[in-house]
């Protein structure tokens, strides 16, 4: 389980969802099952709904966890569907658990590519294979150069996205792009040298984000989630980019206040009561000690939110 990806915040994870120990907790983001056996470990009346759309991953988790039998069943499928594919009826989860962003597994695994070595193909699909959707490169040799512009500044707030755009639309005229090292020489041409890792990072993540909707599918999935939640459920949320956590940040935000209309109105409208609390009212980040023995968990940010009861 530690190889293929080790889990992030687990204590406050674990902390956070102590109030769900005796019911289902959703893991839809399961990966290599770390935070799932974690809960298992520690809490010997808690479930686990594990779900994932990495078929790959879906496979560890079954054998990392096999151990804990019919307390844990599993689930392949986008997180924002998860509810629906698990064929939840109205509210039924004691918590719920997303751990954003891209696992160890799918970054060291050149045939994902998801990484910066050069001969990876450029794929980035969570759920890879047959059926999978569009890959990195199908989008970078296909998208106008409009769009791919506006992605490279949308999702990866690069600074050159036009330049960048124009310099790949130039370049698949003569040759298609099909791995890592074809998209880093199109930076290093643009960038008038190497690009570091961290421009690299702002470039791949806009891609991947594209590739996968991931964006589309946690503003499906925060209201779906919480509505699965049963009164005083928790949900927590693990996320690795401002994108993501500020779609989070205001989720809660506004789920925790008890009137939402516009201040130009003189009375008030809408549902008149908070659906919940929030429970973190400062992003939770790792320790040092963490970051030293894990350093990938350095953008790791968390929130909790807790229905009300």
């Amino acid at each position: 389980m530690a190889a293929f990806h080790h889990p992030v915040l687990v204590e406050e994870v674990l902390e956070a969802l102590e109030p769900a120990a005796r019911g289902e907790v959703l893991d839809g983001t399961v990966g290599g099952g770390g935070h799932s056996r974690a809960l298992l470990e520690r809490y010997q009346e808690c479930r686990v709904l594990a779900v994932d759309r990495d078929p790959e991953a879906l496979e560890e988790a079954r054998a990392s966890l096999r151990e804990f039998g019919d307390r844990v069943r599993f689930l392949r499928a986008r997180f924002d569907d998860a509810a629906r594919g698990a064929g939840l009826a109205g509210p039924s989860l004691a918590g719920a658990l997303l751990d954003l962003g891209v696992s160890a597994h799918q970054i060291d695994a050149d045939h994902r590519g998801f990484t910066f070595r050069p001969e990876a193909p450029l794929d980035m699909r969570m759920d890879a294979g047959e059926g999978g959707g569009v890959t990195a490169a199908e989008l970078l040799n296909e998208r106008t150069e409009e769009d791919l512009a506006r992605l490279f500044r949308r999702y990866g707030e690069e600074p050159r996205a036009r330049r960048l755009a124009r310099e790949v639309v130039r370049r698949r005229v003569h040759e298609p792009l099909r791995t890592s090292g074809d998209l880093v020489d199109v930076m290093a041409t643009v960038f008038g040298r190497p690009p570091q890792v961290k421009e690299k990072a702002r470039v791949f993540q806009a891609l991947r984000i594209e590739v996968n909707e991931e964006l589309e599918a946690l503003d499906a999935a925060l209201p779906a989630l919480r509505d699965a939640l049963l009164p005083g459920g928790v949900f927590v949320v693990i996320a690795y980019h401002s994108l993501e956590d500020r779609k989070v940040k205001n989720a809660f935000r506004e789920w925790s206040r008890a009137c939402v209309c516009p201040p130009e109105l003189p009375i008030c409208t809408c549902r008149g009561e908070a659906l919940g609390e929030l429970m973190t009212r400062r992003v939770l980040r790792p320790s040092s000690t963490e970051v030293e023995v894990n350093p990938r968990s350095r953008s790791a940010r968390m929130r909790v939110w807790r229905k009300a009861a």
